[in-house]
């Protein structure tokens, strides 16, 4: 694929910065502007990221005619209206997970995207990564048997919390929507289907959103799956696809570094009542990440508008994923305004 696509990229935070760098190292795409609610905000950033033009509100980007494809790195409160808008100008839409604050939003974008025949995918970046599609092919291989256990964690702690739209309802907050979502997300990629049952529970932070939460799907064919997330506690961030022949164990799943490992174990765990356990036999497996993240996200982006192919993530998968972290929300008792 030669063709070259123009970017425009929507928002100046953290994740945008972390896209527009891998971008910048994409072999399919180049950045020719950015947009903010502030114009120095959006100066500062073309101008660490070699951008050509920088507006400070989002229309003027959305109504760019050099802009082929939008990256939406807004707060999730903004997702749907300015996607939308995107979508209605003729670009495609590459949108930041959650994909929306609820189903029935992802719904109209996806049917905004279908009206104007353009693209729109939820970018959850660790599904195009190379690391993703060997433990994919690890299991279907039958290496550890059939799958019958899913487990993941992603937790940190947030040091700052004072206007991090992390904590903050009205913007979509809390852990379940944050990264929670990935772990939903994991869950249900490996599954291949959607749960029977849903389960979750969660504590509070002060300002009203989930700072910690537990969640269990149930999966047809009693495939079960828990996990744990958190913006307040730190843990291990694995996740862990668990067979009756053995386990796969991925030690840094959501953000692969350059050289991945993973790690196919067989045999019982070790005795706990032994001063000098065995530890089971198990196979490390590498694999080599040929670009920056952020940049093989948009590169497989590319190539699905380029060339037709599948999104990595389709319209039903995101849909799917949101209709789970409603009625998780349901269930823990975070609403949203307007709900």
């Amino acid at each position: 694929m030669s063709t070259k696509l123009r970017w425009g990229i929507l928002g100046t935070g953290n994740i945008a910065r972390q896209f527009a760098a891998g971008l910048n190292a994409s072999q399919h795409g180049t950045a020719v502007a950015v947009g903010s609610r502030s114009a120095d905000s959006a100066a500062k950033f073309a101008a660490n990221f070699q951008i050509g033009r920088h507006y400070g509100d989002y229309q003027s980007l959305i109504d760019d005619a050099e802009v082929d494809v939008v990256y939406n790195g807004l707060p999730n409160h903004l997702h749907a209206d300015w996607t939308i808008a995107a979508l209605r100008a003729g670009k495609h839409v590459l949108c930041e997970k959650p994909i929306a604050m609820d189903a029935h939003e992802a719904e109209r974008m996806f049917d905004e995207a279908r009206r104007a025949n353009r693209m729109l995918m939820e970018a959850f970046m660790y599904r195009s990564q190379p690391l993703t599609a060997a433990v994919v092919e690890a299991v279907k291989s039958g290496v550890i048997g059939k799958l019958r256990l899913i487990r993941t964690s992603f937790c940190f702690r947030a040091r700052k919390t004072e206007g991090n739209v992390r904590f903050v309802r009205e913007m979509g907050g809390g852990s379940l929507m944050d990264i929670g979502c990935y772990c939903i997300n994991f869950a249900r990629f490996f599954a291949g289907c959607e749960p029977t049952a849903i389960h979750a529970a969660a504590h509070f932070y002060s300002s009203g959103v989930d700072d910690a939460a537990t969640g269990m799907l149930v999966f047809p064919d009693g495939l079960l799956s828990s996990f744990t997330c958190a913006t307040t506690i730190q843990a291990d961030n694995t996740a862990y696809l668990c067979g009756d022949e053995g386990y796969i164990e991925i030690p840094i799943p959501w953000k692969p570094p350059k050289r991945s490992e993973f790690i196919i174990a067989h045999g019982h765990p070790p005795r706990m009542d032994q001063t000098s356990a065995v530890t089971p036999p198990c196979e490390v497996r590498t694999v080599e990440c040929p670009g920056e993240l952020y940049g093989i996200e948009a590169d497989d982006f590319a190539q699905c508008i380029v060339e037709g192919r599948p999104p990595r993530i389709s319209a039903e998968d995101s849909l799917g994923n949101m209709r789970v972290l409603d009625e998780m929300r349901r269930q823990i008792g975070l609403r949203f305004p307007g709900e």
